[in-house]
């Protein structure tokens, strides 16, 4: 996608209340709704939630939940594994390698196995997407960028020895940032596939929704969203059987709001 995921993003946030640097840090739930509190103190009243973090936040144990979700649904956040795969997209000021999607490093040891992704074939711009993954990744997250971009850079004139240097270049740090800790979900060895399923499934009035909730998608954007319409669906149906007709509320948000719609909890 030429422009990323973001005209996606302003196609399904359009008309929707979204608080930007609300960090949620505890979610207590009752037979009445739901309490949500956010880093500076602020709490925010609904019918229920949906909470979509990745699940390295959820591993973490960043948010806390009132009462404890149950022990089957915390063995599913802590037996599901969770990696990683950065991005170093390096810009270069011409064109110097091969028509291809993919240049590939091939080495003895799967350490130093990764490759490039060729974003000027879909895009146009002079753009290589180098993307290290597994432990490799994790000891280029305590590199500075421009350590990362030099080992990159280091691993691309392997396979194109007479390549120019990048004249910019981006370091995504997934594993490190508080917002995912981690890239995707996995099926951890000699774990059952099921995890994915048990953690979607709803505890009360908390919905589970994203990548690591897909049975049929996970690590994927589509696994995240299609499980995101599959826990508004499950939340809008709960509402509907407490007050009936859905479009005679009014959304409101507060705590002295005595009739709420549901939040939506994510890490954007």
């Amino acid at each position: 996608m030429v422009r990323g995921y973001l005209p996606v993003i302003n196609t399904l946030a359009k008309g929707i209340d979204i608080r930007l640097s609300h960090r949620v840090t505890n979610i207590v739930r009752r037979y009445t709704g739901v309490k949500v509190t956010v880093e500076d103190g602020t709490t925010f009243a609904a019918d229920a939630v949906i909470v979509a973090v990745p699940l390295g936040v959820l591993k973490a144990k960043t948010i806390k939940f009132e009462p404890r979700l149950p022990e089957w649904k915390e063995a599913a956040i802590d037996e599901l594994g969770v990696g990683i795969e950065n991005k170093i997209i390096l810009h270069f000021d011409k064109v110097f390698w091969p028509n291809v999607e993919f240049l590939g490093v091939v080495a003895d040891t799967s350490y130093h196995c990764s490759y490039f992704l060729n974003l000027h074939k879909a895009t146009g711009y002079s753009v290589l997407v180098y993307m290290p993954a597994g432990q490799l990744a994790r000891d280029i997250e305590k590199m500075s960028d421009e350590a990362a971009v030099e080992f990159a850079f280091m691993q691309l004139k392997k396979i194109l020895p007479e390549a120019c240097a990048p004249i910019q270049y981006l370091v995504s740090r997934w594993g490190t940032d508080v917002n995912t800790l981690g890239s995707y979900s996995y099926d951890a060895v000699g774990m059952s596939h099921d995890l994915y399923e048990r953690l979607r499934v709803p505890v009360d009035n908390i919905f589970f929704a994203g990548e690591a909730t897909s049975m049929s998608y996970p690590g994927s954007i589509h696994g995240a969203f299609s499980t995101g319409q599959m826990a508004a669906e499950d939340c809008r149906m709960r509402v509907l059987e407490r007050y009936g007709e859905l479009n005679l509320l009014q959304p409101v948000m507060g705590e002295e709001a005595g009739l709420c719609v549901p939040l939506l909890i994510t890490r954007l």
